[in-house]
């Protein structure tokens, strides 16, 4: 088992049952992204920007759904990451909508992107401290 591995079922535990599973999604999409600015940048450019600062900040999360994420992100990219965890990519769609507002949520505890969130694995070893 890799350190990516090992992040990703120690996110699991930290965050809980399948949002668990959708954390190594949301992972490998920030990964390719450039962290977690570089995906709240992605949203914001596709006008998607309030909706991503609902999951940032302190109050309630915005809802997305599987189209806008596909039309953010791109079918390409989508299509990709499902072949790699085995699933359609609408279905990967329909969960990262689902799932990647709380999994932010949880990366910004304090209603702000940390100053190190450039470094995913920092970003995760430091919300599992908590």
């Amino acid at each position: 088992m890799g350190l990516f591995d090992s992040i990703a079922g120690a996110v699991l535990g930290k965050v809980g049952g399948e949002q668990g599973g959708m954390a190594q999604v949301a992972m490998e999409m920030f990964n390719q992204n450039g962290g977690l600015n570089g995906i709240l940048d992605k949203f914001k450019a596709g006008g998607l920007g309030e909706a991503a600062a609902s999951w940032v900040g302190k109050g309630e999360n915005m809802s997305i759904s599987a189209e806008q994420i596909s039309s953010v992100l791109g079918n390409g990219a989508i299509a990709e990451m499902a072949a790699k965890f085995g699933i359609n990519p609408e279905t990967l769609s329909a969960q990262i909508a689902e799932h990647l507002p709380t999994v932010i949520d949880k990366l910004t505890p304090d209603g702000e992107v940390p100053a190190e969130s450039g470094n995913l694995l920092s970003t995760v070893l430091g919300m599992l401290k908590k």
